[in-house]
């Protein structure tokens, strides 16, 4: 705010965060059946955007099957005790970028 007495004006500062790009890709996993399958990506910087993981088209949430970590730019996913169901692609998505296995 700039105020001179008998005039004022006003302006506003918008910050935007920096698009996040995946700079490390998923690599393929082979897992027998009951063991766990970890999928890691890391990306250019820490970013509050929605991040989301994929098992075909389905969305991956941590739960007692998924475990979802973060932990600065690496991102992980733990797929418990995997049955032959599991079988299928992987994929993240971050902003506009994808990477799958």
């Amino acid at each position: 705010v700039c105020d001179t007495g008998d005039q004022q004006t006003t302006a506003a500062v918008l910050v935007k965060e920096p698009e996040a790009i995946i700079v490390e890709a998923l690599k393929d996993v082979t897992s027998y059946e009951g063991e766990d399958a970890v999928f890691e990506c890391s990306l250019s910087q820490e970013t509050t955007r929605d991040a989301q993981w994929f098992l075909g088209d389905v969305p991956l949430q941590s739960n007692e099957m998924n475990e979802i970590r973060v932990e600065g730019t690496r991102q992980t996913l733990i797929l418990r005790k995997v049955t032959l169901e599991d079988c299928g692609p992987i994929s993240f998505k971050v902003g506009q970028h994808t990477s799958a296995a």
